[in-house]
């Protein structure tokens, strides 16, 4: 801490007020003329400046309620279900009981203060009490130290952050841009080599170049009954196959004995097809498996198909398939979307070649998204550190 530097509690250099609800039966308290933020929708906000909300409430909502009006450049804390979003208000505004305003007194300036709270969350996380979901009283972040120094200094520190964090965010959106490019360079070229067949290339379907083709199997009803589970044998679901990534190697959940005769065991090299939930997403069992009916299986015929050819065929008609899956309550495909659909296939000396081909790119794009997210994790950490630095007196 730096000699000119004063340690202050927050309840002494700021005011802290509650929120609250106005009775959402009534419909005369909502759909007025004043803001009313919750933690749910400082979560969804894109920048630290909030001068709209989706809801608000009434004169009557606010007379009526614990919700009380912030001024202007208040600092919005939730304070439970999460401890940790923070904004600034540009316009008056009355938060729900989730939320703390902060209003900072003669002397703290709003950044500097939202500056320090946010490097604050993990203090302000472990201050929170409760079982169902914790929450940060308004006492206890009254008695959280905040190092201060005089008010020309805050200034210069928030001009410094301010430059610092705009210029790791420009990184981080070039870092973003990268990643999707690196995922938009494989899906075109993978979408080109399947809009563009050769000579040779036949139409046939999936039943044609299969030696099993069929839907998982899961009878027992009620499907979450214990005695199904906690065996030796995976048992492979919808998310599992939309977390692979051309293969899949984990799984979440495992069948007993008593499951496994009520289902089927799907061998290694299966091509795995969801037609619930998460439609037309697909992967290669790594391991013996069993899934449900909401999972086709599909085993290729060595003599006509190669099995990572099929997949990355499947791969480039993912978003046609998804777009036949549309329109009923829950988007979902069936066996009758597949018996149907015919695809390109060539020979299969050129199967095995565009597979290579796809492969070393695959890799390559692989290599290059694990750069680009260790960068996004380095900036993230980057900006950390600096706060850090801010109030230890280090910047």
């Amino acid at each position: 801490m730096k000699t000119n530097w004063q340690t202050k509690k927050l309840g002494e250099v700021c005011e802290i007020i509650n929120g609250g609800t106005p009775d959402t039966k009534i419909a005369k308290f909502w759909g007025g003329e004043h803001l009313w933020i919750t933690p749910k929708d400082m979560g969804k906000l894109d920048d630290i400046y909030v001068d709209d909300t989706g809801r608000k409430i009434t004169d009557a909502g606010l007379k009526n309620s614990s919700a009380k009006i912030l001024p202007i450049n208040s600092i919005i804390l939730s304070s439970r279900a999460p401890i940790g979003h923070l904004a600034i208000n540009t316009k008056k505004i009355a938060t729900n009981q989730g939320c703390k305003g902060v209003v900072p007194k003669k002397g703290l300036a709003t950044l500097f203060l939202f500056y320090f709270l946010k490097n604050s969350v993990e203090l302000l996380n472990s201050l929170g009490s409760g079982t169902t979901f914790k929450e940060l009283s308004g006492s206890k972040l009254a008695e959280v130290p905040i190092p201060l120094p005089p008010l020309p200094e805050q200034q210069r520190i928030v001009a410094i952050l301010d430059e610092a964090f705009a210029a790791i965010a420009t990184a981080k959106e070039n870092a973003e841009k990268n990643l999707q490019n690196a995922r938009e360079l494989f899906e075109s070229y993978l979408q080109s080599v399947f809009d563009n067949p050769g000579d040779g290339w036949k139409e046939k379907t999936l039943d044609q170049v299969s030696i099993t083709f069929g839907r998982g199997k899961s009878k027992h009803r009620p499907r979450n009954e214990k005695t199904l589970y906690g065996g030796k044998y995976p048992f492979i679901q919808t998310g599992d196959i939309r977390n692979s990534n051309h293969y899949i190697t984990e799984y979440s959940q495992t069948y007993s004995e008593i499951g496994l005769a009520q289902s089927k065991l799907w061998p290694k090299g299966t091509i795995c097809i969801t037609i619930a939930a998460n439609i037309a997403e697909t992967g290669i069992l790594g391991f013996d498996a069993c899934f449900p009916d909401s999972v086709i299986g599909l085993v290729v015929n060595p003599k006509i198909a190669e099995m990572n050819f099929v997949e990355y065929l499947l791969q480039s008609f993912k978003a046609r398939l998804q777009e036949k899956g549309k329109g009923s309550a829950q988007d979902n495909l069936n066996m009758g979307t597949f018996e149907n659909q015919l695809f390109p296939i060539p020979p299969l000396p050129e199967q095995h070649s565009i597979v290579s081909k796809l492969d070393v790119l695959s890799a390559e794009t692989k290599k290059l998204e694990a750069i680009y997210r260790q960068k996004l994790a380095d900036l993230d950490e980057l900006k950390k550190s600096v706060l850090h630095k801010t109030f230890s007196g280090e910047l």
